[in-house]
């Protein structure tokens, strides 16, 4: 599943060649996504600028100007999306199921074979769409911290890996970027969250920056479906520390790399150097 690092790298694969660009034709092949694609999409779209090309969690968050009215285009990918730029005159491939062309010919396509992202209208601002409402801060910036872990920890019996991973506590920690983040920062997945002091929240703190600025740079991690927008794979996937390397030894410490389920999520961590 495409997370932070992913999506960013798309985000920024795509917007040089949609920024400031007017959408002139609107194909849909297969309204059938998660959230179906809207009947207005098309109607709505043609004849819009696109302003800019932001990113909130894992959404994509376009938006335009000069349709109907001002509006912004929320699109997720999903577990097997992406989101490519092509020419005008390039053939679909089978899941190819969105087109939005712009007047210079390149066009933003939109792949899914699973179909389990979407497009859709962003509702009201992002404080009032119940789909990024609800987030936490961004973990890049100033606001995530080792304080704010810590004190959003305290009382919470919880796993800390499962803790890192709620989208309510910061976004983009996902399974892969946790597992790594514990592992830099040594702290066992399995230690309850609200038992974790504040200097280890912040070592936390660093390490989510650090694994999700490195993925970002190395443009995400690709394990089977995901390419950037111009159709490259990501490269964190040769830096995985300890995700998928159960049973081999620890790069730290050679002790050998033990696998456990927490939140009904495969978990991978060193037991001789995470405490």
């Amino acid at each position: 599943m495409p997370e932070l690092p992913e999506v960013e790298t798309t985000r920024r694969g795509i917007a040089p060649y949609v920024e400031g660009q007017e959408i002139v034709e609107v194909r849909v092949r297969n309204r059938r996504l998660r959230v179906p694609v809207p009947e207005d999409f098309e109607q709505r779209l043609v004849g819009a600028r696109v302003l800019s090309v932001a990113r909130r969690a894992k959404y994509l968050r376009l938006a335009l100007t000069g349709a109907p009215f001002d509006a912004t285009l929320l699109w997720h990918l999903g577990m097997s999306g992406s989101l490519r730029i092509a020419r005008v005159g390039d053939l679909p491939k089978k899941h190819d199921h969105v087109d939005l062309v712009t007047g210079q010919g390149f066009v933003l396509r939109y792949h899914d074979p699973r179909r389990f992202g979407f497009v859709d209208w962003q509702r009201g601002d992002a404080a009032e769409d119940p789909r990024l409402a609800h987030l936490g801060p961004e973990p890049l910036e100033d606001d995530f911290d080792g304080d704010w872990l810590y004190r959003l920890s305290r009382g919470k019996r919880t796993a800390v890996k499962p803790f890192l991973m709620d989208n309510r506590v910061v976004v983009g920690a996902g399974n892969i970027y946790a597992a790594e983040a514990l592992f830099i920062a040594g702290i066992d997945p399995r230690r309850s969250a609200g038992r974790i002091s504040k200097a280890r929240y912040e070592r936390l703190a660093g390490a989510v920056k650090e694994v999700l600025a490195a993925a970002i740079t190395q443009g995400g991690t690709t394990l089977r479906d995901f390419v950037s927008g111009q159709g490259e794979p990501g490269y964190f996937a040769q830096r995985l520390n300890v995700y998928g390397r159960q049973g081999q030894a620890c790069p730290r410490c050679g002790t050998t790399l033990s696998r456990i389920v927490l939140g009904q999520r495969a978990s991978v961590f060193c037991p001789g150097c995470q405490r």
